[in-house]
């Protein structure tokens, strides 16, 4: 009898210890997203933004003189897809692609492809995060027989919830300086357009 209860007791002495190693710290197990309290990004972490909206004309400008663009704002659409690429956990660089189309009085249509650069600062709080970004690259204006290539800057900021550990959604806000300028300085025209767009970004 006492040898079954010397076996018996071992035996829950192993379980004992068995369930205390399960229950302590397993680097294989998943932190629950709730209880995730440590900055969100490291160098090395990337986000693909989707990002659909409308874009309102503000001011054109020739020569320094405001001139009627013919737009009544809003009049058009705009969508992006950009890439970030973070070296830090606030400071990341990237690239853009967007596209915008634009009504005037006349029933005609602008359409304007644009590809460039791009790189900004993320401020985080908890699961909210407000990213800054300003842009720089090249632009294609598509208008009737008129079509022309030339630079656009754009500076703007957004503010995103961070749902899952995957994806955010939230809001986009631009304003974009897109300079028309030709060898006539007499014509040349420097457009400045606002945009505010909703956005969905994957983290990865």
């Amino acid at each position: 009898m006492r040898k079954a209860g010397a076996i018996i007791l071992l035996l829950l002495m192993g379980l004992s210890l068995l369930s205390a190693q399960e229950e302590g710290d397993d680097p294989s197990v998943e932190i629950d997203w709730g209880d995730y309290t440590s900055d969100l990004y490291a160098p090395g972490d990337q986000i693909i933004t989707i990002s659909l909206g409308t874009v309102f004309p503000v001011v054109f400008l020739n020569n320094g003189k405001e001139i009627n663009h013919n737009f009544t704002p809003p009049v058009g659409g705009i969508g992006s897809i950009a890439f970030s690429y973070f070296l830090s956990s606030h400071i990341f660089v990237g690239g853009e692609v967007a596209g915008l189309f634009i009504f005037t009085l006349g029933g005609n249509t602008l359409f304007s492809p644009s590809i460039g650069a791009r790189a900004g600062y993320q401020f985080n709080f908890w699961k909210l995060e407000f990213p800054i970004a300003a842009s720089i690259g090249m632009t294609w204006h598509n208008y009737l027989n008129h079509s022309y290539y030339g630079l656009y800057i754009k500076g703007g900021a957004g503010a995103f919830f961070r749902a899952v550990s995957d994806w955010s959604f939230g809001l986009n806000t631009n304003w974009s300086w897109l300079p028309e300028w030709t060898s006539d300085k007499a014509k040349n025209v420097d457009g400045n357009m606002l945009d505010i767009m909703i956005a969905a970004r994957y983290h990865f």
